[in-house]
């Protein structure tokens, strides 16, 4: 079993005495009963890619924001840039874990982007699994699985026309990536991307199915 610690690395950056800039990134730091070593090896994973953020939230997109404070005029305010990355543990139980985490960016315009990325660790061996490992991904099962997307979009645009673009069916086969999946309990989730097959408002899409083999 994993126990999970929430590390936050923060900051407000000026560009004169205007706030220009912020950013807070979040990451999991593990402690396993499974096997030490991989707590610590995917520990010192996440850790990597925080200070990575951070560097690139410093070096390329503050000096970005300060370029867009200074064309503002004498009293006029300014909407801060800003990245915010947090993670959600979907599933954790005996020597599994499964998360994934969303980074928002927003450089000004109208609204900001999120991605998504996710992660399921086996911490006997400190190495990630493929949704072919929980799930069988030969090209019947594949079939069957996207068709299953298909069904779960068709109810959903009874309920809310308009959700998901016109010729979703052939863009879900399209953008299709099966490392966008997490575990839930008993469950997983395919997730797709803002706009591969639906406009900005209906967010990130998710299709939910039983795992009968869950690991």
């Amino acid at each position: 079993m994993q126990t999970i610690l929430k590390q936050i690395r923060k900051d407000t950056m000026f560009y004169n005495t205007i706030p220009v800039f912020v950013y807070t990134i979040s990451y999991p730091a593990f402690t396993s009963t499974c096997n030490s070593d991989a707590a610590k090896h995917i520990t010192g994973y996440y850790e990597l890619a925080s200070k990575s953020c951070e560097t690139y939230c410093r070096t390329v997109l503050y000096p970005q924001a300060v370029e867009s404070a200074k064309y503002i005029g004498p009293g006029q305010p300014f909407n801060y840039y800003e990245v915010y990355v947090d993670y959600k543990i979907t599933y954790n139980q005996k020597c599994i874990t499964s998360l994934y985490i969303e980074s928002y960016t927003y450089m000004g315009g109208a609204h900001g982007e999120t991605k998504r990325t996710s992660d399921t660790w086996s911490f006997k061996t400190g190495t990630r699994l493929d949704l072919n490992d929980v799930y069988p991904l030969d090209p019947g099962a594949l079939d069957q699985l996207k068709d299953g997307i298909r069904q779960q979009i068709t109810k959903r645009l009874k309920e809310n026309p308009g959700s998901y673009f016109d010729d979703y069916a052939e863009l879900l086969h399209q953008s299709f990536n099966p490392q966008s999946f997490y575990l839930l309990p008993g469950h997983f989730a395919i997730y797709y991307q803002q706009y591969e097959i639906a406009p900005y408002s209906t967010g990130l899409p998710e299709f939910i199915f039983p795992l009968s083999n869950a690991k």
